[in-house]
């Protein structure tokens, strides 16, 4: 099951990013967590999502066929692959947005999709937009937590500024804070180096590297290397 973001735009999924259940588990049922780390939880060691013979096709295209994946703890999988090569479409496979034509996706987590829009209501401020996804969540993340979350990102000054004020860049960072407030294990990001500056990018590798050291995992589609701590990285390169 998926919960769109703030209906306010025609690409819907964009409006706030996309927040997963896996579609065998009930809404309210919690994510198997183990013990507390640093304020959240390590996952128990067992697949996140596995993806087996996934095949899909814009008209008569082929944009891949027989692909399979499958990401535990600690993984980070980084999709490459030219422009039109099908890198957004396979993330939007993962996370439930679009039905792949033949294949199977397991998806045994609670999963954050962030697609390369910002994905941000332009009339909202950073701290209400947190507010929101926090409460569509059902997470623990209160005031005190989200004004963590935005110092974390750069944005401690511009909480209360409505997004639309806010330069590309900054914008981004209001979209990577959504990934400290949300407690999903697995994270699925379309080029999530997209507007941000030196600072910013490296910012994205450190969210990424402690994410995996509690246990989390992400897929993310890039055409930039991913500035994250060295090992468990691996690379599903379309179009080859």
């Amino acid at each position: 099951m998926c919960r769109l973001g703030y209906l306010d735009t025609i690409d819907a999924e964009s409006a706030f990013g996309v927040y997963c259940k896996p579609r065998d588990r009930l809404r309210d049922e919690p994510v198997p967590y183990g013990p507390v780390v640093h304020g959240r939880a390590n996952l128990v060691e067992d697949d996140l999502l596995v993806a087996e013979n996934v095949r899909c096709t814009v008209g008569d295209r082929v944009l891949f066929d027989e692909l399979s994946l499958s990401l535990r703890p600690g993984d980070l999988v980084e999709i490459r692959g030219s422009n039109g090569s099908g890198k957004s479409t396979l993330l939007r496979c993962l996370v439930g947005l679009h039905e792949p034509d033949a294949g199977d996706i397991h998806r045994n987590v609670d999963s954050l999709y962030v697609g390369h829009r910002p994905g941000i209501c332009g009339r909202m401020t950073p701290i209400e937009s947190l507010r929101w996804l926090a409460g569509i969540t059902n997470s623990n993340a209160d005031t005190a937590f989200i004004g963590v979350a935005l110092d974390r990102v750069g944005l401690d000054e511009a909480r209360h500024d409505v997004c639309d004020s806010l330069s590309a860049g900054q914008q981004r960072r209001v979209a990577l804070a959504r990934l400290l407030v949300s407690a999903a294990p697995l994270w699925i990001l379309d080029e999530p180096l997209t507007a941000l500056d030196d600072d910013g990018r490296d910012l994205v590798g450190e969210l990424l590297t402690q994410h995996r050291a509690i246990g989390g995992a992400a897929v993310c589609a890039t055409h930039q290397t991913l500035p994250t701590a060295p090992g468990g990285t691996r690379t599903v390169t379309l179009g080859s």
